[in-house]
């Protein structure tokens, strides 16, 4: 299993991407980029190619970026195994790793600012599933997606 944290964009997210990244390189933890570097573009494609680096196994875990948050994290949810939360506060990035096993952590540059944005990275990235009554919905989702 890969320990590469994929991170993606669009326009609207990428000074947190940006951010995002000086944070992970001062923690050594690897990441690949997907993009954006700035340009306007459309952010279900850039969902589409970190949801795929999971899928696939090349990263574990991702972060995705865009105004709010919501639309990216709408296109990433619509891929099989991507659990994507939208969060704009601590308590929602911690409990979306506890309770939900999210593997997506999704955000808005216009929406939080970088100090927010890197304290919910640090939570999403060491906070452990809780499992045991959480994985039975966790198994829930799961099934929805199948069925």
């Amino acid at each position: 299993m890969s320990n590469k944290i994929a991170l993606a964009c669009d326009h609207g997210g990428y000074e947190l991407k940006e951010a995002t990244k000086k944070y992970l390189e001062s923690k050594g933890i690897e990441y690949v980029d997907f993009g954006c570097n700035g340009e306007s573009v459309n952010y279900p494609e850039y969902a589409h190619k970190l949801c795929v680096s999971i899928q696939d196994g090349t990263c574990y875990r991702g972060i995705l970026f865009c105004g709010t948050g919501i639309g990216i994290s709408i296109a990433a949810n619509k891929h099989k195994g991507i659990r994507a939360a939208c969060c704009s506060d601590t308590f929602s990035a911690r409990m979306t790793r506890m309770h939900n096993d999210a593997n997506v952590l999704c955000m808005g540059g216009r929406v939080v600012g970088p100090g927010l944005a890197l304290d919910m990275v640090e939570l999403f990235l060491n906070t452990e599933f809780e499992g045991g009554r959480h994985q039975t919905r966790v198994d829930m989702i799961t099934a929805l997606e199948n069925d």
